[in-house]
């Protein structure tokens, strides 16, 4: 009846806008009205795409509820000097307005300024830095993970996706291994509190050689349980190996830090805490492949032997009977080089003896001249060695006279150029080339300042 009234009255209907119509008009009507803004805050769930565009959220540090979602495209991205991460405080600059897909207002980030760490990173770094000095985060009592588990537990949630990537990765991997679950808030108010019981309750049962943490990724306060001083004890006190696979890779927790081994997703603890199947069976093939040729390659050896030692089996009687025929042949052959050295040296004092008588029977004159012969041969070999001796001498004398060291040793020196070449002509370098001088004693670099023809002198 109103619509009616209305109507008919005369008065106009109000305009009907579309949603994106509206949307664009609500953003147009903030650009108007606030132009370029600057607002401060603490970072939040920031994030880099693959395309290079930044996404993140800014809060009040007071603990107020209120939060600006942002977006800074690449362009902007790139001129950034600093890293941001989240609990930051920041100043960002841009424009305000609306992301149409979701109706959502949107800060669109021209420039972004650092201003300090926000009160909860600022107390993430208190919190470490006490429990570092504590002691909880020291390598010496940090335990490697057992090579070969025959059961892991899982401190998880059950709702989460991390739970989900942890069991596919460990029925990949290793199959045959127990999976234990110790199902575990891991955000909220009664998170820190589930997660003390979890760990207790699995170092109670002692039933898992090793033990997983984990949980997917988000912001500083949805990871912040895994920053409680009672979860770090709690995983400190553990008798059993824990991997910490908390977050994303840029996201570090205390639970990274005092857990005894840290993985950058849910998914690389699985890793950690359970070995390759595959390349175990594929190691296996290989030594039993090696064990086989091995074995196979000593018994083979063996089988040689036996045949050899089989073949070398004589009879004694036989073995006897070879040896007497060894020791006649050796018998006979010993009779026969005495008997032929015995020849040889009756022949040889024959020879010695008709050669004696021959001597004495020469006449004395053929004594004489051989007498004389002698002397003459060496009077002429004495002579000869006299005149090699003084030819020797001579060219001795020579040779000193030739011996640069001996010009060397009259004052002179020798200019040669750095690559060993002897400069004997002017023409042969220019002013600025390096040359080296011998002395007698030594030798000295030096640069040619000037040249002189021998017609200037």
């Amino acid at each position: 009846m109103s619509d009616l009234g209305d109507s008919a009255s005369g008065a106009a209907p109000p305009r009907a806008f579309s949603v994106a119509a509206l949307l664009l008009a609500a953003a147009d009507a903030l650009q108007l009205r606030l132009g370029a803004i600057a607002v401060r805050g603490e970072l939040s769930g920031y994030s880099r795409a693959a395309s290079g565009h930044c996404y993140f959220s800014l809060k009040d540090t007071d603990g107020a509820n209120a939060l600006l979602r942002c977006a800074m495209f690449r362009r902007a991205a790139s001129l950034l000097d600093f890293a941001p991460r989240d609990g930051q405080q920041v100043e960002v600059r841009g424009r305000i307005g609306i992301y149409e897909p979701r109706g959502e207002l949107q800060c669109v980030v021209e420039a972004m300024l650092p201003l300090g760490a926000g009160s909860l990173y600022e107390l993430f770094l208190r919190q470490k830095a006490k429990l570092e000095a504590a002691g909880l985060f020291d390598p010496a009592r940090k335990r490697l993970p057992a090579a070969h588990p025959s059961a892991i537990g899982v401190v998880s949630s059950t709702a989460g996706a991390a739970l989900h990537d942890v069991l596919t990765t460990l029925a990949r991997r290793a199959p045959h291994v127990q999976v234990i679950i110790y199902p575990s808030a891991v955000q909220g108010a009664e998170a820190p509190g589930q997660l003390v019981q979890a760990l207790q309750r699995a170092g109670r049962r002692d039933e898992v050689d090793t033990l997983i943490v984990c949980r997917g990724g988000g912001s500083i306060e949805d990871l912040w349980a895994f920053n409680e001083e009672a979860v770090a004890r709690a995983v400190f006190q553990s008798r059993l190996p824990i991997v910490s696979g908390v977050g994303h890779e840029t996201d570090f927790t205390i639970c990274d830090f005092v857990a005894d081994a840290r993985a950058p997703t849910p998914t690389g603890a699985a890793a950690l805490a359970a070995p390759d199947g595959s390349a175990l069976r594929q190691r296996v093939a290989h030594l039993g492949s090696r064990v086989h040729r091995a074995a196979c390659s000593t018994l083979e050896r063996r089988m040689q032997r036996f045949d050899a030692v089989a073949r070398r089996l004589i009879h004694p009687a036989a073995r006897l009977a070879a040896q007497r025929e060894r020791l006649a042949h050796l018998r006979r052959r010993l009779v026969r080089s005495l008997n032929v050295a015995l020849d040889d040296r009756c022949r040889e004092v024959h020879r010695l003896a008709r050669r004696v008588a021959q001597a004495l029977r020469a006449p004395p004159p053929q004594r004489a001249r051989l007498d004389s012969a002698r002397a003459r041969w060496t009077r002429s070999g004495e002579a000869r060695l006299a005149g090699l001796a003084q030819r020797v001498a001579a060219l001795a004398v020579a040779l000193k006279h030739l011996d640069p060291q001996a010009v060397l040793d009259r004052g002179y020196s020798i200019v040669s150029t750095t690559a060993g070449a002897v400069v004997q002509d002017a023409a042969r370098v220019a002013p600025g080339d390096g040359i080296v001088v011998r002395f007698a004693r030594g030798a000295a670099d030096a640069t040619v300042i000037g040249t002189h023809r021998a017609s200037d002198r």
